[in-house]
């Protein structure tokens, strides 16, 4: 072939190509539109397919298959004491005469095999307070919960009451009438970890300034405490005066009659009076005080009680 030739046949190849995808392209349109045109003619359920299928692509591309999620959960059964203690409050103050009231259509909803009381026309008047005062997990989903009522006369009756929770802690169900017990006995209280009485001096007069503003906002906390450390005011001030009965600490380092070396840390329990229109209040504070240029600062402000040294 002489390449004269070449060139031509080359230039007439390339149209013929691109017709052949130009008709190829045709030819899809065509088949759309009479799927379309048949979809109407079938009704309107094939036209929806006729149509999702006429904008199918030609390339499809394989879906990634999405990955599982586990969803944690926990083991810790939640505890019915307050559902008890909700059951008791109705139970006490609903009656077999009045099946229809609040209170005993809500026992009713709590507990569907538990009987309503039945007391006397002159029966004492329903308890103050009624609180849970202990639970006990019994088995898995069965509980006993101990509730506490106490009555005008300050008498005090105790109900252990069954309770059924569901698998997920979600659900419960009293499972029979409450059984009046012996209240929770007394608990025997560890020795104090406070044996060193704090004479006056330096760390009593850091603690009752600074209890004096936190409790009576008659100056500002901040500048009784360690730098960069901040706490929440009592807002209003709860009380117009207080007065510190005694200093008890830990540490030897307290009873020092001067401030010791910088760092030193001192956790002391103070035993304070305060003062309000309605009376004097005896109030317990535990503090740890750090030293600091001849100076206590406190650092920390406990709560609860502390055994051993250490803030519960």
């Amino acid at each position: 072939m002489s390449t004269g030739k070449q060139p031509a046949e080359r230039e007439a190849a390339a149209p013929t190509a691109a017709g052949a995808r130009l008709e190829a392209m045709r030819r899809r349109v065509r088949l759309s539109r009479l799927a379309v045109w048949t979809a109407i003619a079938a009704g309107p359920l094939a036209l929806s397919v006729a149509v999702a299928t006429a904008s199918t692509p030609a390339t499809v591309e394989a879906a990634t298959p999405a990955t599982p999620t586990t969803v944690g959960t926990t083991g810790v059964a939640a505890d019915p004491a307050g559902y008890a203690q909700l059951f008791v409050h109705a139970w006490l103050r609903s009656s077999t005469d009045d099946a229809t009231s609040a209170q005993a259509r809500l026992v009713q909803s709590m507990a569907p095999d538990v009987e309503l009381p039945d007391p006397a026309a002159d029966a004492e008047p329903a308890p103050q307070l009624v609180t849970a005062v202990r639970s006990a997990q019994r088995a898995h989903g069965a509980w006993s919960v101990t509730v506490a009522a106490q009555y005008n006369d300050t008498a005090v009756r105790y109900y252990a009451v069954p309770v059924a929770a569901d698998r997920a802690g979600t659900s419960f169900t009293v499972t029979g009438a409450p059984a009046v017990v012996a209240g929770p006995t007394r608990a025997e209280v560890p020795k104090t970890s406070y044996g060193v009485r704090v004479p006056q001096g330096e760390l009593s007069a850091a603690v009752g300034e600074f209890l004096a503003a936190y409790l009576t906002g008659a100056a500002e906390v901040d500048r009784y405490l360690a730098p960069g450390l901040s706490l929440p005011p009592l807002s209003p001030a709860p009380y117009t005066a207080l007065t510190v009965q005694q200093v008890w600490a830990v540490e030897e380092a307290a009873a020092a009659e001067r401030v010791p070396d910088d760092g030193t840390k001192v956790r002391v329990l103070a035993q304070v009076q305060a003062r309000d229109t309605g009376g004097r209040w005896p109030l317990a504070y535990q503090l740890t005080l750090t030293a600091r240029s001849g100076r206590w600062d406190v650092t920390a402000l406990e709560s609860g009680t502390t055994q051993n040294g250490d803030a519960r």
